[in-house]
């Protein structure tokens, strides 16, 4: 069966078109926003590279670069239609020569709107956008609009296409100054379009890198599907859980993969996709804590059971499992513009401090493991928990540390001015997540000797113990005999004490 979905998996990738259409931002009757003195909607924002085309007699509908404005109209109420209107107005620009929208009278307060005292000073026309010409290319920012007639219900924009020739952080805002059109509604669509494809420039590397996660588990996949068939008659139920965190993480980056394609294709992103990635990477991530958690716990290596720990980390699991699944939705579903940070902080402090809860919960019961293994001398499970706490330790450490830096990032990158370097954020997550899951399977990977790994309900460990331990308590040769059978005896006592601890233990918890 494992080997059929990994065959599946590779072949439905690559049979994915790799032509792509547009990003399509649709409006579907959107209110406007009072900003200051003036009524704004967010119509996008993406990063576009610029356009190949250097011969600027193309046409910019054939630019393989370029924002094109598709029937974007404005209705307003019959019962406010009786008035001519100053203008709406779609205004265009680049994240770079944002200070060239609005202005102030007098070094007074700034505005979007020109005021009656800045008409008065000729720069602006009493009503509109007010807008300087870049010093870079004067044809920006790129500013036009519609007004209402008298009697007029609806307006709209002219066709438009405009041509990008410069790589950047591409901004489209709607905007009118008349506080009589405080009803007013958009409606319509525009298409973003990049050179080398369709999808927003920030997610656009996303793409590749969802294929080349992909596969990397599929390589993963068949290293322990492989082991996994070979050593079945050993494998005990731990390795069952690992095998079933590789599958998931095979579906997650093979859907992460199809919702980005899917979006190229249609220019609209695909919400069942987006629903089913995010699905199975939460699903992922929680069966993953789990698992590293009960381990930890040492379940199925020194204790048969969780006793009443069990309900505990089912409650745990369950709640970081919804706060998780909020996030990454509201984060995800239907997202089409290159901007960050949308979730909202509610949403974001739930699963931080679940983490922190897990990774506090995991470390106190790794130290309990720990001196367990100690205190027996079992040495081959005691080398194998040391391996697995400094994977942990190094992950956590790293973790840290790229908090730190995404906050630096996110602090100095207010307007998304390094957009062409932000996937990494999102990306690194993914591959530290593949990192940790690697060393698992080469500690747990299933072997001849995967036995020795598991919980004994025999009382007997020593199996797990070293050659020195055996040797200390071998009996001399030039020892009485009766002396010799006293000394014997001791050792399995010992066993089957430690045995009957454990398991008065694990009934108590």
């Amino acid at each position: 069966m494992s080997s059929v979905t990994v065959t599946i998996l590779t072949i439905l990738l690559l049979m994915i078109s790799l032509h792509t259409e547009a990003s399509v931002h649709d409006y579907k009757g959107e209110s406007f926003s009072a900003k200051g003195n003036a009524f704004v909607f967010h119509g996008g924002s993406e990063g576009i590279y610029s356009s190949t085309l250097n011969d600027t007699s193309f046409s910019p509908s054939i630019a393989d670069s370029f924002i094109r404005f598709d029937k974007v109209t404005f209705r307003r109420n019959k019962e406010l239609s009786n008035f001519s209107s100053w203008p709406v107005q779609a205004v265009v620009f680049e994240v770079e020569d944002r200070e060239m929208i609005g202005g102030s009278a007098y070094g007074g307060q700034r505005a979007v709107c020109c005021t009656s005292d800045l008409a008065k000073l000729g720069v602006c026309n009493e009503g509109q956008v007010i807008h300087r010409r870049s010093t870079v290319n004067t044809d920006w920012p790129q500013v036009y609009g519609v007004t209402f007639n008298l009697d007029d219900e609806v307006a709209e924009l002219p066709l438009k296409s405009i041509q990008i020739t410069k790589t950047g952080m591409y901004n489209l805002y709607f905007i009118h100054c008349d506080p009589r059109l405080k009803e007013l509604v958009v409606e319509g669509k525009t298409v973003w379009k990049n050179p080398s494809g369709y999808l927003p420039g920030r997610m656009a590397p996303m793409k590749i890198f969802f294929q080349f996660m992909s596969f990397a588990y599929v390589l993963l996949g068949i290293f322990w599907f492989f082991q996994y068939l070979r050593f079945w008659k050993e494998v005990f139920p731990l390795q069952n859980c690992i095998t079933l965190v590789i599958t998931l993480g095979m579906f997650e980056m093979a859907f992460w993969y199809f919702d980005y394609a899917e979006f190229s294709e249609t220019g609209i992103r695909p919400t069942g996709t987006t629903v089913w990635a995010v699905t199975f990477g939460t699903v992922k991530r929680t069966v993953a804590r789990l698992i590293i958690l009960i381990v930890s716990m040492g379940y199925g290596v020194v204790r048969p059971t969780l006793g009443g720990l069990t309900s505990k980390v089912v409650l745990l699991g369950g709640t970081f499992f919804v706060a998780s699944e909020v996030l990454e939705l509201v984060e995800h579903v239907g997202a089409v513009s290159d901007l960050s940070g949308k979730a909202k902080l509610f949403l974001v402090l739930p699963a931080a401090v679940l983490d922190v809860f897990f990774i506090l919960w995991i470390f106190t019961s790794l130290s309990a493991t720990l001196n367990k293994l100690q205190t027996r001398r079992m040495m081959i499970k005691l080398d194998m928990y040391r391996k697995f706490t400094n994977a942990l330790a190094v992950a956590v450490v790293v973790s840290v540390g790229w908090i730190c830096y995404e906050l630096y990032f996110k602090s100095n990158d207010i307007y998304n001015e390094q957009w062409q370097n932000a996937w990494i954020i999102p990306a690194f997550w993914q591959v530290l997540s593949y990192s940790l899951l690697c060393v698992i399977c080469v500690v747990w990977a299933p072997s001849q000797n995967s036995t020795r790994y598991a919980y004994r309900e025999d009382g007997s460990e020593e199996f797990d113990r070293d050659d020195t331990t055996l040797t200390l308590i071998k009996p001399s040769s030039i020892l009485p005999k009766d002396v010799r059978s006293v000394t014997d005896a001791r050792p399995v006592q010992t066993s089957n004490e430690n045995s009957n601890d454990d398991l008065e233990e694990d009934k108590r918890e």
